[in-house]
């Protein structure tokens, strides 16, 4: 039985509906999330631009929390969107 589920393509679940073993939406959600917040993080010293590109990633990243069940993780991006928010807006100021 064990080296079976080793050998399948499929996973099956408690209610004994078989998956696939590839991505999940929710999961390819979240990569985009997270490649958006490092590349925009990386980028924010070039513009403005990126640190609300930052701040809607973190948004993006904080829905992906909640939603896969992670509400501190979720919480803690949420927290980080309004200080990336706060920032873009203070150099909007200042510019």
């Amino acid at each position: 039985m064990f080296i079976e589920a080793l050998e399948s393509p499929f996973l099956t679940d408690a209610s004994g509906i078989i998956e696939s073993e590839g991505m999940k939406p929710l999961t390819t959600f979240g990569l985009f999330a997270v490649t958006a917040m490092l590349l925009c993080y990386a980028f924010e010293k070039r513009s403005r631009w990126f640190t609300l590109g930052f701040a809607g990633a973190c948004v993006l990243g904080s829905a992906y929390g909640f939603l896969q069940g992670a509400w501190p993780f979720g919480l803690v991006e949420a927290v980080w969107s309004v200080v990336a928010f706060r920032r873009w807006w203070m150099t909007r100021i200042v510019n």
